[in-house]
């Protein structure tokens, strides 16, 4: 029955997977579990409190029970505001009286879940259900920033079998491989352009006074894989490392033009209808140094140094596969990404022999190398974050996690100048922040 129960669950879990504004640089989501949110996943590759191990690092299996069960769900609730400094939509007309966007954020859900199982003393295996990268960020339309983005959305889903081994008492390692899904929606507005041509005296008075909307929706599948190892430095001390890989998605779906075909006389436009598209997207890999030491019998000290590869993701070329542009780039999103780095810090307090009160501090860097390269559809920062949370220990060696935390997002400046391409410039300020609020819960069986 209790396997029937686990079953149901991972199966829902699974089927309600969506995106969020990226929680970490970029639109990387650490809300893997919740157990480590109130500590702002500080030792998130040393800790191996339930099965969620399985993601930050695989050989942490060997340190639960036979059998373990975890499930949670984060909520993110995001603000990115914008404010205009000089921005212009060029030539472009049909805006209409365009403002600053309102609110880009809005409340996502991320869920997880996991499963570890004992197969001898030494040699464990689980697989884990997550979605490691995540976006979404949609303006009031029409805005200012219309004609580059309306509206951007990025879900994955990750299944990631993994194996442990238990080399020695203080020695274990352990590996997985993941299996990847993405869906990716992309919208804004492409506004007509008048260029006088004094040679050509055909006018066209009603495509110059409209817009078409743009709709980009791509998916695909892609594979890659994980190792890990923990080590114990002493009987107080836990040391963690592990790696993700690079995942390479190549991803195909449609561009669908709506509304008002634009001026033929702008320096891009686009026909009515669809047509296909591809794109390829080297999702970046990352590595984890983690640390715990149990200071004594009240304080448990954790501490993280990560590592991002976003350079891996350069650009991002939207390619036609049919029509009569069949093969031409539709639009590059120029992101120009760099590597990042997060540091945390945590400590965990327990209070009663039931109760575990959690905190962290962390400091992540944004991917994005500066105010020309800064994207509406992503106007990321470096951002601070604050974390607490408890943790409690119910009947049966069951836990309950309760995680809050506050991300305080640097202001940054954009001025992303896109007018030779009809797509305006963008110039002003974003200002935001992030509630992040999730609950989870762990049971051996």
């Amino acid at each position: 029955m209790a396997h029937k129960k686990h079953s149901k669950l991972v199966t829902a879990l699974v089927l309600g997977l969506s995106s969020g504004y990226a929680s970490a640089a970029g639109f990387q989501l650490l809300e893997q579990n919740v157990s480590g949110l109130g500590n702002a996943y500080a030792g998130s590759a040393a800790v191996a409190e339930n099965a969620s191990t399985i993601f930050f690092n695989p050989a942490g299996m060997t340190q639960l029970k036979d059998r373990e069960f975890s499930a949670g769900v984060a909520a993110i609730g995001p603000s990115f505001k914008f404010s205009d400094n000089g921005s212009s939509v060029g030539g472009a007309t049909g805006f209409g009286n365009a403002g600053n966007g309102g609110d880009a954020g809005s409340w996502a859900a991320v869920p997880n879940a996991y499963m570890s199982w004992a197969l001898n003393k030494d040699l464990y295996v689980g697989v884990g259900l997550s979605a490691p990268f995540g976006l979404k960020t949609e303006y009031s339309s029409p805005w200012i920033g219309s004609a580059q983005s309306n509206s951007f959305s990025v879900e994955t889903m990750n299944i990631n079998p993994s194996i442990a081994y238990r080399v020695s008492d203080t020695v274990s390692l352990g590996a997985g491989v993941s299996w990847q899904h993405i869906d990716a929606k992309y919208k804004r507005l492409a506004g007509a352009v008048d260029i006088p041509v004094p040679s050509i005296p055909i006018t066209f008075p009603q495509a110059l006074t409209t817009v078409s909307t743009v709709t980009a929706t791509l998916k695909g599948d892609a594979w890659g894989w994980n190792v890990g190892g923990l080590f114990t430095a002493s009987p107080a001390t836990k040391v963690g490392v592990s790696y993700r890989s690079t995942v390479t998605q190549d991803v195909t779906g449609d561009i669908a033009v709506t509304g008002a075909s634009a001026s033929p006389l702008a320096p891009t436009f686009y026909s009515l209808g669809t047509s296909g598209a591809k794109a390829s997207l080297k999702l970046p890999d990352m590595a984890i140094l983690s640390a715990t030491h149990q200071l004594n019998d009240k304080w448990q000290l954790l501490g993280d140094v990560s590592w991002t590869g976003w350079s891996s993701v350069p650009k991002l070329d939207l390619v036609r596969t049919s029509g009569v542009q069949n093969g031409a780039i539709a639009q590059t999103l120029d992101t120009d990404f760099r590597d990042t780095w997060r540091v945390a810090v945590g400590g965990t307090y327990q209070y009663r022999q039931d109760l575990k009160l959690k905190f962290g501090l962390a400091y992540d860097q944004t991917p994005v190398k500066g105010e020309a390269t800064r994207m509406v559809s992503l106007p990321d920062s470096d951002r601070t974050q604050i974390s607490t949370g408890a943790q409690w220990a119910l009947s049966g060696g069951s836990t309950l996690d309760l995680g809050l935390a506050y991300l305080m997002f640097a202001d940054a400046s954009i001025n992303n100048n896109q007018l030779l391409k009809a797509r305006g410039l963008v110039k002003g300020n974003y200002t935001g922040s992030a509630w992040l609020l999730g609950l989870q819960y762990s049971v051996p069986f």
